[in-house]
């Protein structure tokens, strides 16, 4: 038989994450975005020596799209008498694939107001984010003293901080952006404990439909979770859908 053996505290946030949204209440959407223009735009920037992931991208997109969509850029809490925050800004938060103390883990960064933070701030951001020690920098802090609370002292303290609906900018975004598209992951639902959560696969060639002809090109497919009790379908569809015309018409 298996032992038993006590759950690695080294994930601790994530189960105290996961269990603070079971309010969420989710519905799905996904489309696919003519990735043509994002890939030209990489690879000219690559030519100059720029890096330019494909979430940067995505971010970039996403966060001029909310910003005029205030009704969701937007944090919930409560079942019974719940209370609702309009944030000023938009906050994104994107997931990162660590290793703390050795063990893989998911934590996340959150960049401030990208709408205005342009697609070099947002990769600069990203690119500290992803080079960052989660075992001594200062950004991970608060993962590493959860780590070190007993259990009900670090529960304690995550729903404290997560009741804060004036902290949610700069604790978990306004909206959030996870990725698989580095390995073979066509499409990918998420639930990031913000209103919206984009979730981004691979770029892939695919037969696409130009001017009544069949052609290949380069395909991402974008998929969209949306707190069904702080916007309705409608809305999510129109985010979704102005994220992809920006995405297929080419950086700004």
């Amino acid at each position: 038989m298996s032992a038993e053996e006590p759950f690695d505290d080294r994930r601790r946030h994530t189960l105290l994450f996961l269990d603070q949204i079971r309010d969420f209440s989710p519905v799905f959407l996904d489309t696919e975005i003519d990735a043509t223009a994002l890939t030209a735009h990489r690879a000219a920037a690559r030519e100059q020596g720029l890096r330019r992931s494909v979430v940067a991208y995505i971010v970039h997109a996403a966060a001029r799209v909310l910003a005029a969509h205030p009704d969701a850029n937007t944090s919930i809490r409560g079942r019974l008498e719940p209370a609702v925050v309009r944030h000023a800004a938009t906050s994104a938060k994107v997931t990162l694939d660590k290793r703390l103390d050795g063990r893989r883990v998911v934590l996340a960064t959150v960049i401030p107001e990208p709408e205005h933070t342009g697609l070099a701030g947002i990769q600069d951001h990203l690119d500290q984010a992803i080079a960052a020690d989660p075992d001594t920098d200062p950004r991970f802090a608060a993962v590493r003293d959860l780590r070190a609370l007993p259990g009900p002292q670090a529960r304690e303290r995550f729903r404290a901080a997560a009741d804060r609906l004036d902290l949610r900018p700069a604790l978990t975004g306004t909206f959030s952006v996870t990725s698989l598209g580095h390995r073979a992951v066509d499409g990918f639902h998420s639930v990031g404990g913000t209103t919206l959560t984009l979730g981004v696969g691979r770029i892939t060639d695919r037969p696409v439909v130009r001017d009544g002809r069949i052609a290949v090109a380069p395909v991402l497919r974008l998929s969209l979770a949306f707190d069904h009790r702080v916007i309705d379908g409608a809305e999510a569809a129109d985010i979704l859908t102005e994220t992809k015309d920006l995405l297929e018409a080419g950086p700004l």
